[in-house]
């Protein structure tokens, strides 16, 4: 089970799931780990296979938009910039990728009113700042999907939610623009696919960078369910937040565990991280099959 490969190429970054390493000025290699982060905290134990099926499922999604937006993609393939040696620490987790500027917010869409937003709508009738239709039940769909940035913590630290104006404060008005309306796109485009294989995208977290002529890109990892909240159509309903696809089911196992979100978080038994990777892997067998 891979968690922290040793290559001899030259390590650049280290984050919550993803491993970063340089190959030249223009491109770098990017390695899926088998960690789970939850909670803005990186479990102890890693999820089996989980690097191998989020790298299958993002690279299923980045060639199916690619008609919407320019991706990370080199073309080169992992094989081409490694050894023989060490291709099997990677294999199957790693994608040779463009190395771009990140653009510093997190790109969210919410296309149902859930988690946090919910939360929010319930004190306020707001979702980031957004005023929504009153009367809403949790997990009802949004009569449109609606960006809701956040700012892009350190490893570690919270992400936190913030409106449009704050986030064109941080990259400039024009960027987010431009950041917003590809985001939703995007979405829209994901969620008319994803209804044809029973799922239904709430919402997902995209990542975006700029390469040197400032083209916007699509970046690190998408539409997974590490950055999406996938639900089974068959079993939504309104009014109650249906099982997932994703991490959800570790999160409630920590919500119910008594963890109190500061202490180091307690391990994960080996039947809840063993369901976690099956659910991972019934989204890539739903979407790409």
């Amino acid at each position: 089970m891979s968690t922290q490969p040793q290559l001899s190429l030259k390590k650049l970054y280290s984050g919550k799931v993803r491993d970063l390493y340089e190959i030249d000025a223009q491109r770098m290699l990017m390695v899926a780990s088998d960690r789970l982060s939850a909670f803005d905290v990186i479990l102890e134990q890693p999820i089996p296979d989980k690097g191998k099926i989020l790298t299958e499922i993002s690279n299923f999604w980045f060639d199916k938009l690619a008609n919407i937006i320019p991706n990370h993609f080199t073309g080169d393939q992992v094989a081409d910039v490694i050894s023989a040696q060490e291709l099997p620490l990677v294999e199957g987790r790693a994608v040779v990728a463009k190395r771009l500027k990140p653009v510093a917010v997190e790109a969210i869409v919410r296309g149902y009113l859930v988690g946090s937003g919910w939360k929010e709508y319930q004190r306020s009738g707001t979702v980031c700042g957004i005023q929504l239709p009153a009367g809403l039940q949790e997990a009802q769909k949004l009569p449109e999907p609606i960006f809701t940035p956040s700012t892009k913590a350190e490893v570690g630290d919270h992400d936190e939610n913030i409106s449009f104006a704050q986030c064109a404060a941080i990259i400039g008005e024009d960027l987010a623009n431009r950041v917003r309306d590809a985001s939703i796109a995007l979405y829209k485009a994901a969620v008319e696919y994803a209804a044809t294989r029973g799922i239904i995208i709430a919402d997902t977290k995209f990542e975006f960078g700029l390469d040197a002529d400032g083209t916007l890109t699509l970046m690190d990892e998408v539409l997974t369910p590490d950055s999406s909240r996938f639900w089974p159509a068959d079993s939504y309903q309104v009014g109650t937040n249906p099982p997932s696809f994703d991490k959800q089911f570790v999160r409630d196992w920590l919500e119910n565990s008594g963890w109190d979100k500061e202490s180091p978080a307690p391990a994960i038994p080996d039947d809840v991280a063993q369901k976690t990777a099956d659910k991972y892997r019934e989204a890539l067998l739903r979407l790409t099959q």
